[in-house]
């Protein structure tokens, strides 16, 4: 018989009800045991299931709960996952990982001592046309690429007075909203740079938190730059890569996000697959022959996140997502805002 690994839930909004809880219930290897919400019953009206429980601590004192998936606002990461590790948990947190590059540090050795496993919740690695980038660029038919350039712009130019995130509070704002899934693929691709730049605004009236950024990554052949706003009604290119024998440009964004919100169960031959209208263009120059097409974007598929996770609990497989990886990106967004406040590039340690 198949191990189920009994879990929780803690917090269910966006993050719970759209990323955690459809993968966690389709997955035949996990179980949602509880799930705490504060004041509503939205997971037992999808999941009949579950238990409802209204304190953190009901979840920490269940003994058949094995893994915890932590989907409360970024001020609550660093006290919720060192509760569960205390207490002999497993944990998932949702991006970013922590708020500090030191609370970090903290987690990962507290893990170490504890023989638990932290993920964390870079589910953007399974991004269609991330999965697609990793291909062209394991490949080589791009050759060495010198620019790379990613966005994730949105547009809502009113600030959002419910929303935590737009609040002037430690972790808010797109920087550490957005910023964490742009400098995760980068390093994922290239590996850590050899200084960061950033300019980093509030530009929409109201706003309490930072809603731009574009931070430049440098490296000794290779330049990265890394965008996100809240003020773009018409975006223009994902992904911007040019190599010395071509470039790849991409446009639209990874359809997941919008089925999961709709409530789309993520199964099926079709699950992640993206119009063709949206694949990427490349253009190669290779011994005086242009070639000018479109590639097709891999499938998406969030659920291999979740199927790590399981791997890693049951057999012992390595980690996809490594907290050391996740404390790198947040040492990065750390000297991002130092860069923006001096106005100087800042050399990664």
């Amino acid at each position: 018989m198949k191990k189920i690994i009994h879990t929780g839930i803690a917090g269910f909004g966006l993050s719970g009800q759209a990323f955690h809880a459809p993968l966690l219930d389709l997955h035949e290897g996990f179980r949602i045991r509880k799930v705490v919400e504060r004041k509503t019953d939205k997971s037992k009206v999808l999941y009949p299931y579950v238990e409802i429980v209204r304190d953190f601590n009901e979840i920490l004192a269940d003994k058949q709960i094995e893994l915890v998936v932590i989907c409360t606002p970024n001020t609550l990461h660093y006290p919720m996952v060192r509760e569960c590790l205390l207490a002999g948990k497993h944990v998932v947190v949702e991006k970013p990982f922590m708020n500090t590059s030191a609370d970090a540090d903290e987690i990962i050795r507290l893990a170490q001592s504890k023989k638990k496993n932290v993920f964390v919740y870079h589910n953007r690695r399974w991004d269609g046309d991330f999965l697609t980038i990793q291909k062209i660029n394991k490949s080589g038919v791009l050759g060495y690429i010198e620019y790379y350039e990613a966005h994730f712009d949105r547009y809502n130019p009113v600030r959002k007075r419910a929303a935590w995130r737009d609040e002037d509070l430690p972790g808010s704002g797109v920087l550490y909203d957005l910023g964490p899934h742009l400098i995760d693929q980068a390093l994922v691709l290239f590996g850590k740079p050899d200084s960061v730049e950033a300019d980093i605004q509030t530009q929409r009236n109201g706003s309490k938190a930072d809603d731009y950024f574009r931070i430049t990554l440098n490296y000794p052949k290779r330049k990265i730059v890394l965008t996100a706003g809240m003020l773009v009604s018409d975006p223009g290119p994902r992904y911007i890569i040019h190599g010395i024998k071509g470039s790849f440009i991409k446009y639209g964004i990874d359809p997941q996000e919008a089925a999961l919100r709709k409530g789309k169960s993520p199964e099926g031959d079709g699950w992640g697959q993206e119009s063709p209208e949206f694949w990427g263009l490349i253009t190669i120059d290779y011994d005086d022959l242009n070639f000018d097409g479109r590639i097709e974007t891999e499938p998406g598929n969030y659920m291999a996140f979740y199927d790590n996770v399981y791997d890693v609990l049951v057999i012992g497989a390595e980690i996809d997502v490594k907290t050391e990886d996740a404390r790198d990106v947040i040492r990065i967004i750390e000297l991002a805002f130092e860069s923006n406040k001096s106005k100087k590039i800042i050399k990664l340690n």
